[in-house]
């Protein structure tokens, strides 16, 4: 791989297997066309990044098109898939099992497809949790419901033990829907893989509520955790409005990234304050954040504050760095923090304070028309990439485009706001907030 192909796909060999798939090979025939590996797509738009590479004499660093390819490395007869599920419940989630296995057993025959219960725990026989088999009658209803009929866990397992049981139950692809932690540990299974020299693909359909994932526009769920946030938002300003100095303060998921609360504070725009992790903020001084609210409340009587989960954790930072089963740092409350603060700081002034959290309603809810259409889509061409052999990527959409990314090249850092971006102006021209606080 040259340092111009960030992006090149592994592939497990040559596929040589004529796909069962009735599509096209010439243009202009209104038949779907199949896409050819060297069908490629520029990561950077930018008439800058075009400059460059021309003065250079280099070709851009460009993406492999998703979509189903002419010749296959599977033969659908003879092919096991299984499905996980891992970490945080998300909108979606079933959307995507649905997808997958009608995609497996409906685009290409393949008949034996298994549901893994309980994330990378299922992986592991000694949890006793077995295998799901997964029919399209068994999935045909399941995209109505949140959660995840397969169930979740956090917290890893041995590499080892799993990939022995992939091999135990001749399964030859293994799709993992899960955010960050998962896509590294399915990293590390097709590592196992390659280093045993087994013809596994290991597919990743990244699934966050925070949006956080790296070079992917958004992840699944997202669009819809913020349509649901939105009427939440506005019946918040209504319990605001309705008392003399009314506060509610709307604590939104987002452990290291704020989109959600702003992405539901431009959906609803009747938010005063978006406190989100990337922009940290103080409390005191002439420009500190309790001050402005105190002159929100002066002048209009009532403020909506949403905060993400992830904001302010330096004004709570007591030295104990405890983390969760998937090596998260637990954040402390920064809602409860808040509402006691602001009590304390307007002590000798008549106000009503509430504290809302709806985070584990809108992680549980199903997802929406627009998201229902995208995981559709992730689930297809996950299925199209699994079947030509192509392993140890993810599945997304780049400059509103599906591409296959290696999971390596989207794990390497979380994505976050961008505080100089058009969309971060947005949520201050909305809100009225300072730039800084």
């Amino acid at each position: 791989m040259s340092k111009l192909t960030p992006f090149q796909i592994e592939k497990l060999g040559l596929s040589k297997i004529k796909s069962p798939l009735q599509l096209s090979t010439v243009r202009g025939d209104n038949i779907f066309n199949f896409i050819d590996d060297n069908d490629k797509l520029v990561y950077d738009l930018s008439m800058e990044n075009y400059n460059q590479c021309l003065s250079k004499n280099e070709e851009p660093p460009c993406m492999e098109k998703a979509g189903p390819r002419q010749h296959i490395y599977f033969a659908p007869e003879k092919t096991t898939a299984a499905i996980v599920t891992c970490g945080g419940l998300c909108p979606g989630v079933n959307n995507v099992i649905r997808g997958v296995v009608m995609a497996l057993y409906y685009f290409y025959g393949v008949k034996r497809i298994l549901g893994v219960p309980y994330g990378y725990e299922g992986l592991n026989p000694d949890m006793g949790h077995g295998f799901i088999e997964l029919t399209p009658d068994k999935v045909k209803d399941i995209h109505q419901f949140g959660g995840t009929i397969l169930g979740s866990s956090r917290g890893a397992q041995s590499v080892s033990t799993m990939v022995d049981t992939l091999v135990a139950n001749n399964i030859n692809m293994l799709f993992t829907i899960g955010g960050d932690g998962t896509l590294k540990g399915a990293n590390a299974i097709g590592d196992e893989i390659k280093k045993r020299g087994l013809d596994i693909a290991i597919v990743g359909i990244p699934k966050t509520i925070d949006n956080d994932i790296d070079i992917i526009d958004k992840s699944f769920g997202f669009e819809t955790s913020f349509d649901v946030a939105s009427p939440i938002l506005r019946d918040a300003h209504n319990e605001a409005t309705g008392a003399y100095n009314g506060i509610a303060i709307i604590k939104l998921m987002g452990r290291d990234s704020g989109f959600i609360a702003a992405s539901a504070s431009l959906a609803m725009p009747v938010v005063n304050f978006v406190l989100v992790p990337e922009s940290a903020f103080e409390l005191y001084g002439e420009n500190g954040f309790l001050e402005q609210l105190k002159k929100r409340l002066k002048q209009k009587h009532h403020a909506v504050i949403v905060v993400a989960e992830g904001a302010g954790q330096h004004l709570l930072e007591d030295g104990n760095k405890e983390k969760d089963a998937s090596g998260n740092i637990k954040h402390k409350d920064i809602g409860l923090f808040l509402k006691e603060t602001i009590k304390t700081y307007l002590a000798d002034t008549q106000n009503t304070i509430k504290y809302i959290d709806p985070s584990y309603i809108i992680r549980s809810a199903a997802a929406n028309s627009s998201d229902s259409v995208f995981c559709s889509g992730l689930a297809y061409h996950a299925v199209h990439g699994a079947l030509a052999g192509k392993t140890n990527f993810v599945i997304g959409k780049v400059n509103d485009k599906f591409v296959y990314l290696p999971i390596a090249a989207v794990t390497t850092k979380r994505k976050k706001i961008d505080l100089e971006s058009e969309f971060w102006f947005a949520v201050l021209q909305s809100t009225g907030q300072p730039f800084k606080m």
